[in-house]
């Protein structure tokens, strides 16, 4: 009898999960909450997961998830869906991958495909060792680019540009252009996330919107782009895999949208 009630014994469960976010959320009274407690998903988020309206736009289907599994954020009253979207992209990257690591393991079994070569290379990656880069100066993150040949306008050549971390809704406007062309995508998030430009007075770079990025040269892109992923705040998310065809090394991302489901 006592070996059936041992060996019958209720085993509790971990079911609440608390993180510390790369960056953390400023409410409107300039707090910043950055202790993020998350459950894991259940039938619910898979029903989310399979749902037609997001399959197009996998900015709200990660509002979606996030505001369904998130328990706290901080000492904030309430969670809504616009506290959600208006988390930073790295907080939540960090989030999806911290609830997919609580649900189902921090190994994921990952496909990336040679550029050069075409063969197909299986990794198993492990979430938890991804190095995460935490923004500790309390203030706003801005980040900083110097371009080389700049952008003219009414013969000015501007050349320094401050950029803030995109948020969850400005991942859910460009979806569906992204969906057409990744690159005017890229063109219309960088818009959206462009605090200063030179001396340009903020109304006239936000009038010329995407024009400016799609009239600097491909060398200043590709400055934007360094600058951005080597400071940005966040999971490492990209790494480099040497192929077995080939040997070549490619640089890659863990696809955040495909990680959910488990083989």
């Amino acid at each position: 009898m006592f070996q059936y009630a041992e060996a019958h014994k209720t085993v509790k469960r971990q079911k609440e999960f608390t993180f510390t976010l790369p960056i953390g959320y400023r409410d409107e009274d300039g707090n910043l909450h950055r202790e993020a407690t998350l459950r894991k998903m259940t039938g619910r988020e898979e029903e989310v997961l399979a749902e037609p309206m997001y399959a197009n736009n996998g900015g709200k289907l990660v509002t979606q998830l996030l505001y369904n599994c998130l328990l706290r954020l901080g000492t904030l009253p309430n969670i809504t869906r616009e506290v959600v979207s208006n988390l930073y992209s790295p907080d939540r990257n960090f989030l999806l991958v911290k609830l997919r690591t609580i649900t189902f393991g921090p190994e994921l079994q990952a496909n990336y495909t040679c550029s050069s070569c075409g063969t197909l290379n299986y990794v198993l990656e492990d979430l938890d060792s991804l190095p995460v880069k935490n923004w500790e100066d309390g203030e706003d993150v801005e980040i900083e680019v110097e371009l080389e040949d700049g952008y003219e306008d009414k013969g000015v050549v501007h050349t320094h540009m401050v950029f803030r971390p995109p948020r969850g809704e400005d991942e859910e406007k460009i979806a569906d252009i992204a969906k057409r062309n990744i690159v005017k995508g890229k063109n219309a998030l960088l818009t959206r996330c462009l605090k200063k430009f030179g001396e340009m007075e903020t109304y006239r770079f936000q009038g010329l919107g995407t024009i400016i990025f799609e009239e600097l040269t491909l060398k200043d892109r590709r400055k934007i782009d360094e600058s951005l992923e080597k400071n940005m705040p966040g999971i490492e998310l990209s790494r480099e895999i040497q192929c077995v065809g080939c040997g070549k090394t490619n640089r890659v991302d863990i696809d955040l949208e495909n990680f959910l489901y488990p083989e």
